[in-house]
């Protein structure tokens, strides 16, 4: 595969996250009118999403050590598709929150075996620069998703929106089956024996350079995850923004994001990937701790809330590309069980955080300010005292 082509692939393959997501944020409230559901059954429908995704990898990743990422691929990717046509024809919430779940558990061996693949093809220190241009491609598809999530609600319904997400599964399956090459050329014949797989997740799980970039990953990922499953809540519901005006303050996330991945490659040059890391903290801890200061203080409202997070974004654009492709670097033969093993503590943290949003509701921006600022604490606390002081090799 040419080396466009991988990146291409990849963009498709990590980019099906935010597709998956951030098209039908626009029409959680429309979900939440048409079923009469409460607020708590309708964030169910991403956090069981989320969880699913974060545990089907536990089993994703050494089957694709075992058999290769292809065929894993190829099933994660059919099993989306047809799992979205049955949440576009959901009839109840209960459904729905079923047919979004199987969703998530598909998208599961999707992004694993992209971030696999990146540690199969290249050595740690270049795998940052080229998950940074994957992630960079996922950014032009986030920037998509949320306006055109919006536009597809208001002129027919939620149920184009979720169809969009269905076709996009669908291309990326053919774009697979034409253009990937198996790249696992030697398959582990024992990955899937239970003493072996926990004696990996036990190295895995110790290893310093894991620990320290997996903090690093989580805490950004909880961040970002709050803004996801309340801000629409926040922001029309609250702020009294119309649905496409918030698929446009979603459209300038993403761009901002994007913009983070460019600075990232950037930052790599410049200062290597441990020095990058904990730079990009200090991003981190002023965007959240802004925010949930403006919140504090009354000043509740677009600009006041948005303004700090656009830094947390940037940051969070550094902190991906760095994390996820430096946490599987130390293990080349065992890459599918470590990638999965970071996916799913990534949507542990993601799914715990939605259940305390769902409980901590007060009908203000509080709860969402707060958690972000956590995970933003969290996020440069990790990037200091962990990979800057042992997480990782300076490049």
């Amino acid at each position: 595969m040419s080396s466009t082509t991988i990146i291409l692939l990849l963009s498709m393959l990590l980019g099906i996250q935010p597709v998956a997501t951030d098209l039908y944020l626009p029409a959680l409230p429309a979900i939440k009118t048409e079923f009469g559901a409460a607020l708590s059954q309708v964030q169910l429908t991403l956090s069981a999403l989320l969880l699913a995704f974060g545990t089907s990898q536990l089993v994703w990743g050494p089957l694709s050590d075992r058999f290769g990422r292809r065929p894993i691929l190829m099933w994660g990717l059919a099993t989306f598709t047809l799992a979205g046509l049955g949440c576009v024809m959901a009839s109840s919430m209960h459904a729905l929150i079923v047919w979004r779940a199987l969703q998530g558990a598909a998208m599961g061996a999707v992004v694993m075996c992209a971030r696999a693949i990146v540690r199969d093809l290249y050595t740690p220190e270049t795998g940052a620069g080229v998950m940074s241009k994957a992630l960079t491609g996922l950014g032009f598809l986030a920037c998509a998703s949320a306006p055109l999530g919006g536009l597809l609600t208001d002129l027919w319904s939620w149920h184009a929106a979720l169809g969009l997400v269905m076709a996009f599964g669908a291309v990326a399956l053919v774009l697979v089956i034409v253009c990937f090459k198996e790249t696992v050329h030697r398959k582990n014949p024992h990955a899937l024996h239970v003493k072996v797989l926990a004696r990996t997740w036990w190295d895995i799980l110790r290893h310093p350079t894991f620990v320290a970039f997996t903090c690093v990953s989580v805490g950004t990922y909880g961040g970002l995850f709050t803004f996801l499953a309340s801000s629409s809540f926040v922001f029309i519901d609250l702020l009294g923004l119309a649905r496409w005006q918030y698929g446009l303050l979603l459209f300038s996330m993403a761009f901002t994001y994007l913009s983070g991945t460019v600075l990232c490659r950037r930052l790599l040059i410049r200062f290597g990937v441990t020095r990058t890391v904990a730079i990009a903290g200090a991003g981190s801890l002023l965007g959240g701790g802004w925010m949930a200061l403006n919140a504090w203080l009354g000043w509740q409202s677009v600009l006041g809330l948005t303004g700090p997070y656009y830094l947390f974004v940037l940051a969070h654009g550094v902190h991906q590309p760095c994390g996820q492709s430096s946490a599987v670097g130390p293990f080349p033969q065992a890459a599918g069980a470590a990638s999965a093993l970071g996916g799913f503590l990534m949507m542990v943290a993601a799914f715990a955080t939605g259940l305390w949003l769902g409980v901590a509701k007060d009908g203000s921006a509080l709860p969402m300010t707060q958690s972000i600022a956590f995970w933003a604490a969290v996020t440069a606390l990790s990037a200091w005292l962990l990979v800057l002081r042992r997480g990782g090799p300076r490049v």
